[in-house]
């Protein structure tokens, strides 16, 4: 079968394409509607990017076979209660096992999604075509102008994104601020990348890694005080109430943070499900130093792990490790 546009979202289980925006709307909060070819993507190239995240999961097999099916991931390694899965050899998604976990509240603050960035458009286009074969449920597309996105969540409900980036020389800044919208994907012009008449997705292309960290907090001043004043990382986006987006090196954003279902949310707990950790590398070994000196100053938590990496934790409890290249 030749899938077409309707094809595609049909098997993805949405109904058209304004409820495929509307998803998109709901996943990333915005309402202002106004590809790198490089080995690695542009966003895994800067002075800080995003490296793994770790999520507690009540039914192992369960979640294991869905990031295995629907992403793509292969198993790397076991380690006691965790199973770390990723692509090209390299880790990107820890599942920690508590099978006693109750499932954690989308009003508390913690994951909202992990997004997943495609080497190039084409590769977008192949996974595209794999899950609407396979009929995974998918909760909405958008295009951000400066990237192409399709939403979904795991058998958990754990949000991801899966999204591929627009060349970065084609990014509109003014000044500190880069141009972010949300509009209809024109998934048409994405599966012509691609043979539609079959699934040839049998694994995640080598280098697809975590693009950016999406998170709920319960305010954003204490947010942009932890990730940004202490950890370093710039925004993008200006001075918003309800969100942040920040990230290293212009790039668009490494970790996007909003209060809009979470406001006024406290501490996790950490015997329920959800985002545990995740991490950031950085190329620049002083800059871990100052990076630590800075949070150590705010009177944030600094531990260091048995690898000789550091770990802070974000005023809602969630852990940031910090590692060297």
């Amino acid at each position: 079968m030749n899938l077409s546009r309707r094809h595609i979202l049909k098997l993805a289980g949405v109904t058209s394409a304004s409820a495929a925006l509307a998803g998109a709307v709901k996943a990333e909060g915005m309402t202002n509607l106004t590809l790198s070819t490089d080995a690695l993507p542009f966003a895994l190239t800067t002075p800080m990017h995003v490296r793994e995240a770790a999520i507690r999961v009540k039914n192992l097999d369960n979640m294991l076979a869905y990031y295995r099916q629907v992403m793509g991931f292969t198993e790397i390694a076991r380690n006691g209660n965790t199973v770390i899965v990723g692509a090209g050899g390299i880790p990107l998604l820890h599942l920690i096992h508590l099978p006693e976990a109750e499932f954690e509240s989308q009003s508390a603050a913690g994951l909202f999604h992990i997004a997943y960035l495609m080497p190039t458009r084409k590769d977008l286009a192949r996974w595209l075509v794999h899950v609407a074969r396979m009929q995974a449920p998918v909760t909405g597309f958008a295009d951000h102008n400066v990237s192409e996105a399709v939403y979904l969540n795991d058998p958990e409900g754990n949000g991801i994104e899966v999204y591929s980036d627009r060349q970065k020389d084609s990014w509109q800044w003014d000044g500190d601020v880069v141009t972010m919208g949300t509009k209809e994907l024109d998934i048409d012009d994405i599966v012509s990348l691609t043979d539609t008449t079959k699934d040839d997705y049998t694994i995640a292309p080598d280098n697809l890694r975590i693009g950016h960290m999406h998170l709920r907090v319960g305010d954003i001043a204490k947010g942009r005080a932890f990730y940004e004043n202490a950890v370093g990382l710039a925004s993008t986006r200006g001075n918003r109430e309800d969100a942040a987006f920040l990230s290293s090196g212009r790039y668009h954003h490494h970790v996007a943070i909003n209060t809009w279902n979470s406001r006024g949310a406290e501490s996790r707990d950490d015997k329920q499900t959800g985002l545990a950790w995740f991490s950031l590398t950085i190329t620049d070994a002083a800059d871990i130093k100052q990076q630590q000196a800075r949070l150590e100053a705010a009177d944030y938590k600094v531990s260091q792990l048995e690898n000789g990496d550091a770990e802070a934790v974000d005023p809602w409890g969630t852990g940031l490790r910090l590692q060297k290249t």
